[in-house]
Formats: C-alpha cells, structure tokens, sequence
C-alpha cells in the first residue's frame, strides 16, 4: 500500500518540489494550500495525476481528511520579506495556528510530523556559524519578528506534542534555498538579483554588500529534508550549504551568469538584516549522511534559464 503524505504549502516553491520528489518515490500526496503566496503555476504540471489530490484551504482552520495520512509535512508560510512585511498577521497565524491545526492532524492519524522552520529563528547571529544549540538573537518586536517568532513558536508547540502526545516529530531549520518556482518579485535575494541583471537594470545590494549568505540549491534541500523525515531524529536539524558568499561577491556572480551589463549600486541596510548566516551541518552529514551536491554554477544555470522565460512573459 503506498503511503499518504500531506504537503500544507503544496503551491510553494519548496513544497512544491518537495510534492515531486514524494511521488516519484511512490507517496500519494494531499497538497493543501491558500494561494496567498503559492501559484498553481507550481503543482499545474500534476493535473491529471491520480496520486495527487489538491485541497484549497487556509491551514489555520481545521484540516479534515477522511483517509488515512501516514506524514504530515508543515511547509505553509509566507517565506521572503516582502510578504511577511506586507502580511505580519497572517503570518504569525500560520506559525502558531496553522501549526497547531496540522499537529492535529498528525495526532489524530498517528502520522509523523515534519516542521519546515527557517535560519531566521538564528535572528542576526552572534554565533558563526550557526549551530542547532544557538538560541539565537532576535528582535521579537522588529519588523522580521513576525516571521522569526512565528517559526520559533512552532518549534517550541512541534516539540510540545512530541513530548505530551508523543507524536514523531522533526524540525528542519532552512537555510537560503535557490531554483526554478521562486517568485520573480518574492523580495529575496536571488529573484531579486536575476531579474534585475536580465532587465540589465542597476543590481542592488544592500548596505556595503559585505554581509554573508549561504546558498542551497532546492533539490539538494529537499533531499536532505526527506532524509531527516525518514530518520529517527527527532530534534532540530541545519539543513542548507555551507559555502559562504558576501552579497557583493554573489551579485557579481549573477552579472557573470547573465552576462547582464547591470552595474552594482548600494541602499541602505534594511532593519535586523544578518550580517552573516552560514549552516553548521555536522549533524546532518553525520546522522543523514547528507550534504549538497549541486555548485552554485551548476544550481544558477537552472535557476537563470527559469527566470529568463519569468521576465520573458512580462515583457
């Protein structure tokens, strides 16, 4: 009997990939999703398929599903900052709510739980690089704050029913992920960067463009998060790569790979911005066996070409 995997955020760009790689290692999967900042664009390539059931639905209500589930894999959040920025409100309702609804529905299944949280519960790190035993500094009150207590509630309630209710839970902290299906104006900074070089328009780094970034190419990511659903690790887990680049050094980068004639300029750094963010994946490596593959060449190829026929389309 193949197994039934419940996607929330299935329209997103990493739920999305992560809905691919389940069925072609056999999984029927539920995708649940609002569009609110997922596209349809995304999973449109499913249609048709009889493993895959869509289900259009805000996961802060509660999720009834008659069949048996057998994974519940918690990816719904707006991710980038121009929408946790625009939509402060909903998005602590789907970190703390929406948490909540989809532990449910793992309790009540007897399904294992997997929380996609984010680096950004590191806040701007005084610790490098970021290991899973940081607590983090983070401005709760800050315009980020939003998202980055969001995510640390819903660690703290995944791992409240791991305890009271003993449901299996994992928690995979997200490093800067790249790669086709992310939304050209979603904000961050590799949208952000090829499509101002493809437009051959001023590329904009912030600040002195000497903070740090790390930079994981998405099917190496969820790779890795598959790994750790399917281990018995049940504790918070770095999953990204480890090669660090400045931001000047990365938008130089994206002109080469573009052969965009864009010139660097500088605005101001936004507020709580980290200076530096790089994964410790020790853990990873030692008990996944994992590490990315894909090089930045490699992963920018792939990316490049998508965003091309983006901008493309819009012109």
């Amino acid at each position: 009997m193949k197994k039934t995997s419940v996607v929330t955020g299935a329209a997103g760009f990493l739920g999305s990939h992560l809905v691919d790689l389940l069925l072609a290692r056999g999984h029927k999967v539920i995708g649940i999703d609002n569009f609110v900042t997922g596209s349809v664009d995304n999973i449109a390539h499913l249609g048709g398929n009889p493993d895959f059931k869509f289900i259009q639905q805000d996961v802060t209500e509660f999720i009834f599903l008659k069949e048996p589930v057998h994974y519940v894999w918690h990816f719904a959040s707006p991710a980038s900052p121009v929408d946790y920025l625009e939509l402060p409100i909903q998005t602590l309702k789907v970190g703390s709510l929406g948490t909540h609804k989809a532990l449910g529905l793992a309790k009540d299944k007897n399904a294992r739980f997997l929380l996609a949280s984010t680096s950004e519960i590191y806040g701007d790190p005084l610790v490098h690089p970021q290991t899973e035993e940081y607590w983090g500094n983070v401005n709760t009150i800050g315009p980020r704050g939003c998202y980055d207590e969001a995510k640390r509630f819903a660690e703290a309630v995944t791992m409240a029913y791991n305890r009271e209710h003993h449901v299996a839970t994992r928690i995979v902290r997200i490093f800067n992920t790249y790669g086709p299906r992310m939304r050209i104006n979603d904000g961050r900074v590799v949208p952000s960067f090829i499509s101002q070089a493809l437009k051959n328009k001023p590329v904009t780094v912030f600040g002195a463009g000497t903070q740090t970034r790390s930079f994981c190419y998405v099917s190496d990511l969820i790779e890795g998060i598959h790994r750790l659903m399917m281990s018995d690790y049940e504790l918070p887990m770095n999953i990204g790569n480890p090669a660090e680049l400045t931001m000047l050094q990365f938008a130089a980068e994206i002109i080469r790979a573009t052969g965009s004639k864009s010139k660097i300029v500088h605005k101001p750094l936004p507020q709580d911005d980290p200076k530096q963010r790089k994964p410790d994946i020790t853990k990873a490596k030692k008990i996944l066996k994992w590490s990315p593959k894909v090089r930045l060449a490699e992963g920018l190829t792939d990316t490049i070409a998508y965003f091309r026929t983006k901008v493309a389309s819009r012109s």
